[in-house]
Order: C-alpha cells, then structure tokens, then sequence
C-alpha cells in the first residue's frame, strides 16, 4: 500500500471504536489511517453481543420499557459509588439513541433489545455479532471512503514536536522495519490492557492466574503504553469486566468454551458451587449480575460448580432452571450437553472429574469438606429454604443421583476499562488535567470515566455502546476543528 506523507487522522486499533471512528471521520472527508497488529480486522470487537442505549427507536416499541435518561446516570453513578465521570456518563447517555439508529441506518442488523440477568432492557443486540458490525459495515464502508489500512503493523512510538503529537513510529510485523507517518490527529483505539499479566499484576487486585481472558488476546495495553510515554495521566485502572465462573482449562485456548453449553451449565444456572475444600461460599443467584459474580468468585483461592447425573437429565432433556445470560442461550434446554461432558471426559479434560459417589468426588480433589457440605445442601433443598445464604428454592437442586462431576473454573473477563483520562471531546489529558494536543482515546482505552470498581451489567452492553458512541464522537469533534 502506498501511504500518504500525511493524514488527518491516524488509527491505532482497527476494532469496534477505531473502525466506527475511520467510517465517520472518512465520511466527513478527512483522511484516515488504520493500524493494526493483527493480522485480521476487529480485535475483541468481533464477539461484542449488543450495546447500551437510553430511549431508543428499539426500546420503546417494548410496553414494559421505562427507563428515563436521568433514572439511568443516577443508576450508573450509584453503581460506582460516584467514581464515574457525570459528565460523561450524561453525554454518552444523551447520545446513545442516536448511534443506534446511526448503525441501524447504515446497515447493522438487530434481534431486538434485551436485559441481562436482573438489568434493564438496554441491550441491543446485534445480528452476527461485532463481526458483522466490524467487517460486514463499518470496514468496508470506511474504506470505501479512501480508509488505508494496515494490519500485522504496530505504532511502536507516539512522535511529539513542540508539545503536539504529530504522528507515529510504526513497525511492520512481517519483517520487522520501522517507519514513520506524519498525522494531525491520532487516535487510540487498542481495547485495555487485559492480555497483559504484567499490568493485570501491577495496576489491578485480581489473581492473574485465575483470571481467564475471553477476547481476541490482542489487548495488551499498547495504546495507554504509548500515551504514557508522552506524558498522559494514568487514570482509573484496576478493573476488567468480569463474567463469573469460566471453564478453567490449561489445554486449551479460552474462547472454545464460551458458548459451550457445560460452561452455561456451570456457570449460568445458579447450581451449587464450593471452594478449595468443598465449602459453599454464596448464593449462587449471584450469577444473575455476572460482575459481582466475578467480584464474589475471587475471594476463594479456588471453586467448582458440583452436579449429579440428575442435574444433567434436566437440563438436556427437560428445561433450563432459569434463562441463560446471553441471547445464544435463548433455547429452553442443553441438548448437547451429555454429549459434550462424555467427549471431554474421553479427551481427558483436566477441569471436569467424574465419580461415583461424593466421598471418591472429594478424595480425588482433595475437598475434605465437600461430603458434608453436600449432606447439607441436601437437607435444605428438600426443605425448600436456604438456611445458610437465601438462595430461592427452585435453584436448590439435590445433588444426589450418582455419578457426580465436578467442574473446575476460573473468573472469565472480557476487557479491562481505564487507563487513561479524556475530557468530553475524548482527547487525552495530562498529569495536570490538560489535553495533550493531537491526541485521543476511545472505547476500552477511554472507559474509565465511565467506572468505578465493577463493571455494570445492570446496564448491558455499556461498554460496547461505548466504543460506537466514542469512536464516532470523536471523529465528529475531530472533523469540526
């Protein structure tokens, strides 16, 4: 490709924020760059289910639907106790509506909009997925509209002159040679920092050993790396959005399981789940809010889901205990799910044990506490009352019908938020709180302000919305200079 000595705008990340931001700064006629590392387009973009909005076209052909803008930044701001930037939050709510029908109009396709678990019906889902949004609309339009893009490339350098950044370093992955482009407006698009164990260690409380990255792996923290590097304030790290419970497999890469259906079962039906010795630790209708499930997984050193053979009839052959947390689970049983704990079993899967009785369960995991804790489950599920947390007592299901299995896990995150402080035109501010001229963050890169110590899923889809919304803001406010 032959590039231009200088563009108004380059592009570092080609995933959801960074294509709706070159599809809208193309469109107002600048001329846009897009650099990826990867070698294909859309990074952990391409599993985005729906995103956020307030008061859209969508939600209110729903009769039970009324949410108001003001109900959902006092929400918002509640949840992070105030950590959240108001402003922020009310801009992007404000403008939310609009960047759904702004997708819808140029050709993204929808389900419908749905809660998640116990939130509000906020989240517009996408037909295909991110990767229909990504590669099917925003990417191809963009560079319909004169986009260059560049992938198996990296921005190894932010180049500054006279307190202004003015372009980037780059390093083409296929042969290792560095070049440099000239650009009036950079914007960092790289999605967080959660494939990066060092930063995950440094700047974050979670055990980075059980926590488990379900995303593209690409999101190592080049962007607030780079934006660091010339001097941007280091803001509001420290939090990944967590989704509960996640098939821990050392064999394997992560993302196999995450629409697998033993994993839905482990982690989705409010089931009985133990700790390191076989102790219960909550009520398991945490998962109904797959953050603070995430938050509450993380005080043990480690937990399983246990189930019976009769647990697993149910599921497969009669019906789910209570609807699965996204919208690929919208059918009424696992039909499959026999058939994949068999196939695992015979493939020796380290996280799935099976045996006869609950002692040899416990013998084989070392959980010295689990035959007891399993008598009293028992007890209190035939009772109908959860004497020990108040779980309801439909999810209380015996475990009692041979063989037992039990399924070894971690906490399954998909992205981090935060990183880097930006004001409402989304450029990156310095340690004292002023812009760093020439230079922008968006979506994951950008979400601190937007958080505080968990991520909300009583709002589904927020952080996805953010990335549309910011992408195309800050092309806007970009294009209006």
């Amino acid at each position: 490709m032959e590039l231009k000595n200088n563009y108004d705008v380059i592009i570092v990340g080609g995933g959801a924020a960074g294509f709706t931001a070159a599809y809208e700064a193309s469109n107002k006629g600048l001329s846009v760059l897009v650099v990826e590392k990867g070698k294909t387009l859309g990074g952990s973009g391409n599993y985005i289910e729906g995103a956020f909005a307030v008061d859209s076209f969508m939600q209110k052909k729903h009769a039970d639907y009324h949410l108001t803008k003001s109900a959902a930044l006092d929400e918002e701001l509640t949840y992070s106790h105030y950590k959240a930037d108001t402003n922020t939050w009310k801009q992007y709510i404000d403008g939310s509506a609009d960047i759904i029908k702004w997708l819808k109009d140029l050709g993204v396709e929808y389900f419908d909009v749905e809660p998640l678990g116990s939130g509000a019906r906020t989240w517009h889902l996408f037909k295909g997925r991110g990767d229909a949004v990504i590669n099917k609309v925003l990417a191809p339009k963009a560079k319909q509209q004169g986009t260059d893009i560049l992938s198996s490339t990296e921005v190894t350098k932010l180049i500054s002159e006279n307190g202004k950044i003015t372009g980037v370093e780059i390093k083409d992955l296929n042969d290792n040679s560095i070049s440099k482009i000239k650009g009036k407006n950079i914007i960092l698009a790289t999605g967080g920092y959660l494939n990066n164990k060092e930063m995950i260690a440094q700047y974050t409380n979670y055990d980075a050993n059980q926590l488990i990255p379900v995303n593209s792996y690409k999101n190592t923290g080049d962007g607030l790396s780079l934006a660091w590097k010339v001097g941007a304030q280091r803001y509001a790290m420290g939090m990944a959005m967590l989704f509960g419970g996640y098939i821990k497999d050392p064999d394997k890469p992560s993302h196999v399981y995450r629409y697998d259906e033993l994993n839905g079962a482990a982690n989705q039906q409010s089931l009985l789940w133990v700790n390191e010795t076989g102790k219960r630790f909550v009520n398991e209708e945490v998962v109904d809010n797959f953050a603070q499930a995430g938050n509450a997984l993380f005080t043990q050193n480690e937990f399983y889901t246990i189930l019976d053979q009769a647990t697993i009839d149910h599921l497969q052959n009669n019906s789910l205990y209570k609807a699965m947390g996204t919208y690929d689970y919208h059918d009424t049983k696992l039909p499959q799910l026999q058939e994949e704990i068999d196939k695992e079993l015979a493939d020796g899967a380290k996280y799935l044990t099976k045996a006869d009785s609950i002692e040899e369960l416990a013998k084989e995991l070392n959980l010295p506490d689990l035959p007891e804790t399993i008598n009293r489950y028992n007890e209190q599920a035939h009772a109908g009352k959860d004497k020990d947390f108040g779980k309801n007592s439909k999810f209380m299901v015996p475990v009692e019908k041979g063989p037992f299995y039990a399924i070894k896990q971690g906490v399954g995150a998909f992205c981090t938020m935060g990183g880097l402080k930006i004001n409402l035109d989304n450029q990156v501010l310095d340690q004292n709180g002023s812009p760093i001229k020439g230079l922008y963050a968006v979506g994951n890169d950008a979400a601190g302000m937007l958080i505080g110590d968990t991520y909300g899923p009583n709002m589904p889809g927020t952080e996805a919305g953010y990335c549309f919304f910011s992408g195309k803001h800050t092309a806007d406010v970009i294009a209006e200079k």
